[in-house]
């Protein structure tokens, strides 16, 4: 009975996905006498927790009555007045809460509050489940790094293009809005300077014919290579676009592209240190990142083992040839005791396609 009130919480606090960064996902719901009086979500980033908006559903109905939160409530004072002198001041009896706050603003700190003023707490409730719906969050929260997930469509014998260079397209259109609704839901987009050059794309997210919220767009081009009329760096869209590069770049080049995007020089080269980019973007307070790149940057990332979260479309369609480019380019390599192992937690069919949801065995959440 209790879990299904922390589902009803859980299902709640993904209506905000893509929403809320930097803030976590949260969803809450108030039960009394095994009925829900209120329920609610965080839905943006400055607006009010989800603690809140079930509070003002629940009215007078929350006194005496069960309060069911996907995050631990905050007890500080951010853009609003913490959650925990709201739900003690409505008179809840009890709180299930699904995960401790990794911010160490709120690490238990919540409980404790709630738990001097009388309240019951019950910790653990659907945690697994929790950690994925803010597993950005608690990756940012805790190394100060974006959570990356790495999104490639290919074909059943592991092809992102003929050897000529087509690609356009491999899978259907369920996969391809799919993958759309994806870039809506992660902080940035990034890419290499060889997609740029090769697809000339716009990077902005398209649902079904309308606009969806648009990533910042990360382009990493170690000589600044790019063409100024590139589309990343025209009007297609509002959101802000980097260009990660490095001292290899002219002086005269980088004033340049400044013009028309962000430019940051990440180190002396020759290639952008992608850990070093991570470290970087973090500190710029982004805290996901969805790769679209070709062979060349999928290669890199998984050699550098930066990959948190596989989206892997595969299309039912051989193409075959040496020279038509894998999913991943570089090295790779050489013994099978040090690829990269997956932990696969989902498949599922988006038209003729296929999805295939994993994350690497020793990062799995």
């Amino acid at each position: 009975m209790h879990e299904k009130y922390m589902r009803r919480a859980l299902t709640l606090a993904q209506k905000a996905r893509g929403l809320t960064s930097p803030n976590p996902m949260v969803g809450a719901v108030i039960v009394n006498n095994d009925h829900i009086v209120g329920q609610g979500y965080h839905h943006k980033a400055g607006a009010a927790h989800a603690e809140i908006n079930a509070l003002n559903e629940a009215g007078e109905a929350a006194r005496g009555a069960d309060l069911y939160v996907t995050l631990e409530p905050c007890s500080h004072y951010g853009r609003t007045p913490p959650c925990t002198e709201a739900i003690i001041k409505a008179g809840i009896k009890k709180v299930y809460m699904a995960l401790r706050d990794p911010n160490p603003l709120v690490d238990g700190e919540g409980i404790k509050r709630l738990r001097d003023h009388g309240l019951e707490v019950e910790e653990g409730m659907l945690e697994h489940e929790a950690r994925i719906v803010n597993e950005a969050f608690i990756k940012f929260i805790k190394k100060e790094e974006p959570f990356v997930a790495l999104k490639t469509a290919m074909s059943l014998d592991g092809k992102i293009a003929t050897r000529t260079g087509e690609a356009k397209w491999i899978t259907g259109p369920e996969a391809r809005n799919h993958g759309h609704l994806l870039r809506s839901e992660y902080d940035a987009i990034l890419v290499g300077i060889g997609t740029v050059t090769a697809d000339d794309p716009s990077l902005t997210c398209r649902l079904n014919g309308t606009q969806g919220r648009d990533p910042i767009r990360v382009i990493v081009d170690s000589k600044l290579a790019i063409g100024s009329k590139a589309k990343v760096l025209g009007l297609s869209s509002s959101a802000e676009t980097i260009i990660a590069t490095t001292a290899q770049a002219s002086t005269h080049r980088i004033k340049e592209i400044s013009q028309l995007a962000k430019v940051i020089v990440i180190n002396e080269g020759p290639a952008v240190s992608l850990p070093m980019l991570m470290r970087e973007l973090g500190k710029m307070g982004i805290c996901s990142v969805l790769v679209e790149g070709g062979a060349k940057i999928n290669g890199s990332m998984l050699k550098e083992r930066i990959i948190d979260k596989f989206y892997l479309y595969t299309a039912p369609m051989l193409i075959g040839g040496q020279g038509a480019p894998g999913a991943f380019g570089g090295d790779g390599t050489e013994s099978l005791k040090d690829v990269q192992h997956l932990s696969v937690v989902n498949t599922c069919f988006l038209g003729k396609d296929m999805l295939l949801t994993a994350y690497p065995e020793e990062r799995r959440s």
